[in-house]
C-alpha cells in the first residue's frame, strides 16, 4: 500500500511536471514564432528592397533601362536591380528574379551550377500574378528552406516575380537546443524536487507518525497517560495532536471511570455475597434442627422460629436496600416539586418517636418549600434519625432553614461522637464504624441517603467531633417563591 508520504511526494512532483511541460512548451512555441517572424521580416525587407530596385530601372528615364530578358541563360540580377542593390543582399540568401510566367530571368551569379529556380507551385503563380505575396517552405538536398515570393507590378502588370529564401537550419538548431536544454533542466529539477519533496512531506508528516506511535503505545501498553508531544505551530498538525491529545485525556477519565465502577461492583458483589451467607447459614441450620429426630422441645422449637423469622426480616431489609441502590444506581429519575418542608420534618419525628418513645427529638423547621422528590427526602431524614437512635442515647434536634439559595436541614446529636478513621468511609457501602450484635444494620443507611440526595440535586456531609456529637448537613435547591406581594 503506497503511503501518504510517497502520495503526496508524487504529487508534487506530478504537479510540478505538468507545470515545466506548460512553461516548456509555451516557451518553444514562443520562442519558434519570433525566431519565424524576425526570419521572414528579414526576407520581405531583402525582398521588397530588391522589388523596388527593379521597379526604379524602369521608371527612371535617366538609367538604362534593363533589356528585356532573352531566351537563354539567365541574367545577372545586378543588371536589373543596379549594383548598389545587389549588393546590399546577404550571402545567406537564395535570391531568384522571375517573369510573370514562372521563367527563371536572372540570378546572382549567372554561370554557376545553382542557377535552377526556387520551387513555386501552380497555386502561388497563380496568387503572384493576381498581385499578391505568397510564401512557401521546401526541401532543397535536405535542407528546409523558407521562400518569399513577391511580384514586382509596373503599370498595374506584374512584370517580374522577386524570390528570396533563407534556410531554417539555423533555426531548427537553435530550437532543438532549446527542447534539449529544456528538457534536460526539467528533468533535473523534477528529480530535485523530488527528493526535496519527500524530505518536505516527512517533515510535515511527522506529527501524524508520533500520533500513531502514540496510539499503537496506548494499544499495547493500555497507559492513556501518553501524550503526543507537538511543539509545531497551531496549524492543520497542530490542531489534529491537540484534538488527539483532548480525546486521550476523555479517554484516561472514562477508563478510570469504568475501573472505578468494575471495581466498585465487584467489592459490591462481595459485600452483598458477604452479608447474605450470614442469614442465610443460620436460616439453612435452623431449618436442620427443626428437621432433627426426634424432635426438638416446644421452647426450644419457638426459640428456632424466632431466629428464622428475624433472618427473615433481615434479608427481607437487605434485598430492599439493595433495590434502592440499584434504582440509584441505575439513573432512576425522582420528581422534582415544592415539598412543604415543615410537615415532612413533622412527619418524620413523630415515626421515629415511635421507635424509641422515650427518646427526646426536638424539631426546628421553618416554613418553606424545597425543590425535590417528597418520598425520597423523608426516606433519607428516616435513615438519619434512625442512625441517631441506634448509635446514641442522647437528645436528637432536626432544624431546617434558608441557606443562600438553597435550604440546609441538620440532623444533630450529643453523642460520643463518629472518630476520624472511621468518618472518611461513613458513605462506603457495606462500611459498619460499631460492629456491634446490639446495633441491626448492614450498612447501607448512609449510601442510601447519599445517592437520594444526589439524585435531587443537593449535597450531604457529616460533621463529627469525638465526645461533642455528630451533624448530618443536607443541602438541597429553594423552590422559588411566585409571591409577589409586599
Amino acid at each position: 500500500m503506497m503511503s501518504i508520504r510517497l502520495r503526496l511526494t508524487l504529487l508534487y512532483s506530478a504537479i510540478l511536471t505538468l507545470t515545466l511541460i506548460v512553461f516548456g512548451t509555451s516557451l518553444y512555441t514562443v520562442q519558434a514564432e519570433v525566431t519565424m517572424n524576425a526570419l521572414k521580416s528579414s526576407l520581405i525587407q531583402n525582398g521588397d528592397g530588391l522589388a523596388h530596385s527593379i521597379l526604379d530601372r524602369y521608371l527612371n528615364p535617366n538609367q538604362n533601362p534593363p533589356p528585356k530578358p532573352p531566351p537563354g541563360p539567365p541574367l545577372s540580377i545586378e543588371t536589373l536591380s543596379g549594383e548598389q542593390a545587389f549588393s546590399k543582399l546577404r550571402e545567406r540568401e537564395i535570391v531568384r528574379v522571375l517573369d510573370s510566367t514562372g521563367t527563371l530571368v536572372a540570378v546572382p551569379f549567372p554561370g554557376q551550377d545553382n542557377t535552377q529556380a526556387l520551387p513555386l507551385s501552380t497555386e502561388g503563380l497563380k496568387t503572384l500574378q493576381a498581385r499578391q505575396i505568397w510564401w512557401d517552405t521546401t526541401s532543397i538536398n535536405g535542407d528546409h528552406l523558407l521562400i518569399y515570393n513577391s511580384p514586382v507590378i509596373y503599370q498595374g502588370n506584374v512584370i517580374f516575380i522577386v524570390q528570396v529564401a533563407r534556410t531554417l537550419s539555423e533555426q531548427e538548431q537553435s530550437l532543438a537546443a532549446l527542447s534539449r536544454t529544456l528538457i534536460i533542466a526539467g528533468l533535473l529539477t523534477i528529480l530535485i524536487a523530488f527528493g526535496f519533496g519527500w524530505i518536505l512531506a516527512g517533515v510535515t508528516l511527522r506529527p501524524i507518525h508520533n500520533i500513531t506511535s502514540t496510539a499503537l503505545a496506548i494499544g499495547n501498553e493500555s497507559d492513556f497517560t501518553k501524550r503526543v508531544d507537538h511543539n509545531g505551530p497551531n496549524d492543520e498538525i497542530g490542531q489534529l495532536a491537540s484534538t488527539f491529545n483532548s480525546m486521550l485525556s476523555r479517554l484516561q477519565d472514562a477508563y478510570q471511570h469504568v475501573s472505578r465502577a468494575l471495581k466498585m461492583q465487584r467489592d459490591f458483589v462481595a459485600d452483598v455475597s458477604h452479608e447474605l451467607r450470614t442469614p442465610l447459614t443460620t436460616i439453612r441450620g435452623n431449618l436442620a434442627l427443626l428437621h432433627r429426630t426426634p424432635p426438638m422441645p416446644p421452647d426450644e422449637r419457638d426459640d428456632v422460629l424466632t431466629d428464622l423469622e428475624a433472618e427473615s426480616d433481615r434479608l427481607i431489609r437487605l434485598v430492599n436496600n439493595l433495590l434502592i441502590l440499584a434504582r440509584a444506581d441505575a439513573g432512576r429519575s425522582l420528581t422534582h416539586e415544592a415539598i412543604p418542608l415543615r410537615s415532612v420534618v413533622e412527619e418524620v419525628c413523630r415515626q421515629a418517636r415511635q421507635l424509641d418513645p422515650q427518646r427526646e427529638i426536638v424539631e426546628d423547621s421553618q416554613d418553606l418549600n424545597v425543590l425535590g422528590d417528597r418520598d425520597a427526602l423523608k426516606q433519607v431524614l428516616l435513615i438519619l434519625l434512625d442512625n441517631a437512635i441506634k448509635y446514641t442515647t442522647e437528645r436528637i434536634t432536626i432544624t431546617a432553614e434558608v441557606h443562600g439559595s438553597q435550604t440546609l436541614i441538620s440532623v444533630r446529636d450529643a453523642g460520643a461522637g463518629i472518630p476520624p478513621d472511621i468518618l472518611s468511609h461513613i458513605f462506603d457501602r457495606f462500611y459498619r464504624g460499631e460492629d456491634s450484635p446490639q446495633v441491626q444494620g448492614v450498612g447501607l443507611g448512609l449510601p442510601i441517603a447519599k445517592a437520594l440526595i444526589s439524585g435531587q440535586g443537593g449535597i450531604i456531609s457529616v460533621e463529627s467531633k469525638v465526645g461533642q456529637g455528630t451533624t448530618v448537613n443536607i443541602l438541597l435547591p429553594l423552590f422559588p417563591s411566585t409571591d409577589k406581594s409586599g
